[in-house]
């Protein structure tokens, strides 16, 4: 069974197991802020959206005793656009205290990373304090797609829907807030740039346009920014440092003094 066959099979079981202990009526009634456009700020700032997580299926021990209160401020004072939190437990060893402790030191717009399959996560995502979600295609069809991106849209939140091919960019009858190219194949893990270069050729000219995962230079950052990329979700090559906050910086430095 491929990986993340597996995640899914879990996480339905798992949210599952939540809608017993909290109904989704008693999770609607918690909704209330107003959430911050993590499109807005990749249009007006660095596009970064700086991930903290602290293990993977591939890798297995990253970052295994990072803590959120001390990695995700030096992230805000970075000059990111956006922090992106783990949330899924099982696989990556996150949580959704994680999500609620970075709301409570931090003022950007904050991206709810896990597995959405259910609605039941969205209202999730908003009583724990996230301003964006994401939604993979490949593990949704084009109506869940559509279903869950109202469903957001209706609690204020934006959505970052997650492609790596033609196939799964046919998937989205409406423009969503955010389009992620995956550069990583999911099937053999390799990373390839050029692929996602030349699928963006394919997107809306109006979307906000978000390169993910494998990028580990500045230069990778600059050839997919000339390429049309707005931004850039970065987990890994922060948090495998022994500073994350500090090569975060370092980074976000180095990209916007050439892009200036």
């Amino acid at each position: 069974m491929h990986i993340l066959d597996r995640i899914v099979e879990y996480k339905r079981k798992e949210v599952a197991l939540r809608k017993l202990e909290t109904p989704l009526g008693a999770l609607q009634n918690k909704v209330d802020r107003d959430p911050v456009s993590l499109r807005d700020r990749i249009k007006s700032g660095s596009g970064v959206i700086a991930e903290f997580k602290r293990r993977s299926p591939s890798k297995p021990t990253l970052n295994v005793e990072a803590k959120v209160e001390q990695i995700t401020p030096l992230y805000e004072s970075s000059g990111v656009s956006g922090i992106s939190i783990l949330t899924d437990n099982h696989f990556f060893g996150g949580s959704d205290a994680d999500l609620t402790k970075a709301r409570e030191l931090n003022t950007l717009p904050l991206l709810r990373k896990d597995f959405v399959v259910d609605e039941y996560q969205i209202y999730e995502a908003s009583t724990l304090g996230a301003d964006c979600i994401l939604l993979i295609a490949r593990i949704l069809t084009a109506h869940e797609i559509k279903h869950l991106m109202l469903i957001a849209r209706e609690l204020g939140l934006e959505v970052l829907v997650e492609i790596h091919n033609q196939k799964e960019l046919d998937k989205l009858t409406d423009l969503p807030d955010l389009v992620g190219v995956n550069n990583r194949n999911l099937d053999t893990f390799e990373v390839d740039y050029q692929h996602s270069i030349d699928l963006i050729a394919q997107l809306p000219a109006d979307a906000c346009k978000i390169a993910e995962s494998g990028i580990h230079s500045v230069e990778v950052m600059w050839q997919l920014s000339d390429a049309g990329f707005d931004g850039f979700l970065m987990g890994e090559r922060f948090m495998a440092t022994a500073s994350p906050g500090i090569a975060c910086k370092q980074m976000v430095k180095d990209y916007l003094n050439r892009k200036m």
